[in-house]
């Protein structure tokens, strides 16, 4: 199977929702039809989802998707076929407008009031938070429009509608909500770039729509109003104290673990069970609570006698080893390894590490023992101190590394606090190999 990628023009507003106040400015998102190029490909990707069980990747704020027909059967296998995701994941729907949202809950027409389908508790997040990186559960109604494989066998979906404007108008064309998990191979860090989605489903599927890089850079808050008091099943893009200035959610809680969740039932939302977001690279992650690893990575990481890192198989290249650091909010350059003065990467000048969506300039330098030995390269990249930049990094840095064959990532966490940075230790404590606390 090609897999073509397909750049979307990006020369105006595909549309707007229609004018409103509360809900109703939700309602209804109306297709502009000046981008006519932007369209004419849109509307190509859309039939493709109608009419094939093959899947289209195309970006979200958050992170790309992989979408398929909600309402098929063999358009959602498709998903799980490409992704090599395990069939009692859930997957969560997208919808273009809160119409659309109503047709899936069994209401055809606009509804108001007491008959609104909406659960009250949703609403106070939807007028403040949608269109954006939250979804929310929703009873599945009996008989369902959904596929039965989109809620893997739950008796609930979760559904959220993105503030993409491409993604928006994607879904009114298709007139149906898309199925759409991470576009990215099952555990593999998310894609936030059209490139980070070839690399892992080239030939798996026939097109990405590239966007460019995402906003955001970690997937939707995923929380259940349906139970008392309310809970958030994924950490994401909406932090749990600003859910809980919304009037119902006061109480709020964390329903999650950090590690993969073992047993035989099923998920809850997508992210609670299996591993997730792990490179292919050893990932060791040094908690901000460790005291060890306020100033860099321990010495006694560093084994100097056989030139590795904690035994771990030599990368071949000059006989040494490969050290890929992650700096956020502690260390500084180097991390505390001996290895000089560190210098811009020259691969980073060839367009490599750009191409890849890696907004933040990659440093590099010889790792040498206590002897002055050379023993390795280390490569560095500085997230910054900012927790919504390290989100939007983070996925590609861990990618990036895996581009240039690092062996180990050693990775400098940031405080766990209830905003999106609990979103960021959540992806890393499940990506890692090992973690220093």
């Amino acid at each position: 199977m090609e897999t073509r990628v397909v750049k979307v023009p990006n020369k105006g507003p595909l549309g707007h929702f229609q004018p409103g106040k509360g809900l109703a400015k939700l309602d209804h998102w109306e297709i502009q039809t000046e981008q006519k190029d932007a369209l004419k490909i849109l509307e190509d990707a859309a039939h493709d989802l109608k009419t094939k069980d093959t899947p289209v990747a195309f970006p979200t704020e958050t992170v790309y998707g992989l979408g398929a027909d909600a309402t098929r059967t063999g358009s959602v296998k498709g998903i799980y076929s490409a992704k090599g995701r395990p069939s009692d994941n859930p997957l969560i729907i997208h919808v273009c407008d809160l119409h659309m949202l109503r047709q899936y809950m069994g209401v055809s027409d606009q509804a108001n009031g007491d008959h609104d389908p909406i659960p009250s508790r949703y609403k106070t997040l939807i007028e403040r938070f949608w269109p954006g990186p939250l979804t929310i559960l929703i009873q599945n109604p009996e008989p369902s429009k959904l596929a039965p494989e989109v809620t893997a066998g739950l008796k609930t979906f979760g559904v959220r509608m993105p503030s993409s404007p491409l993604a928006l108008t994607l879904i009114k064309l298709a007139g149906v909500p898309v199925a759409a998990p991470s576009a990215n191979a099952s555990t593999k860090p998310s894609p936030t770039t059209a490139q980070h989605v070839l690399d892992d489903l080239n030939g798996r599927i026939e097109l990405i729509l590239d966007g460019g890089q995402c906003d955001v850079g970690v997937e939707s808050t995923v929380v259940d109003g349906l139970c008392d008091p309310p809970v958030i099943l994924r950490p994401g893009g909406i932090g749990l104290d600003e859910l809980r200035t919304c009037p119902g959610w006061e109480n709020a809680v964390k329903a999650y673990k950090d590690q993969s969740e073992e047993g035989k039932a099923a998920p809850r939302a997508p992210g609670m069970k299996y591993k997730h977001y792990s490179p292919k690279a050893r990932v060791v992650l040094y908690e901000s609570s460790y005291e060890k690893g306020v100033s860099g990575v321990a010495s006694s990481e560093i084994e100097s006698a056989n030139g590795t890192v904690n035994g771990a198989v030599t990368n071949g290249d000059r006989g040494t080893r490969r050290i890929g650091v992650i700096r956020t909010q502690r260390w500084k350059s180097g991390a505390g390894l001996r290895c000089g003065n560190l210098k811009p990467s020259p691969n980073d000048t060839q367009g490599g590490a750009e191409q890849n969506g890696m907004p933040y300039e990659i440093y590099e330098g010889e790792l040498m023992n206590e002897s002055g030995q050379l023993i390795g390269q280390v490569l560095d990249i500085d997230l910054g101190k900012d927790t919504e930049g390290i989100a939007r990094g983070l996925f590609s840095a861990l990618r990036e590394f895996d581009r240039r064959g690092a062996d180990t990532i050693f990775v400098d966490g940031i405080e766990d606090r209830i905003d999106i940075a609990a979103a960021v230790m959540n992806r890393l404590r499940k990506a890692a190999s090992e973690i220093r606390a």
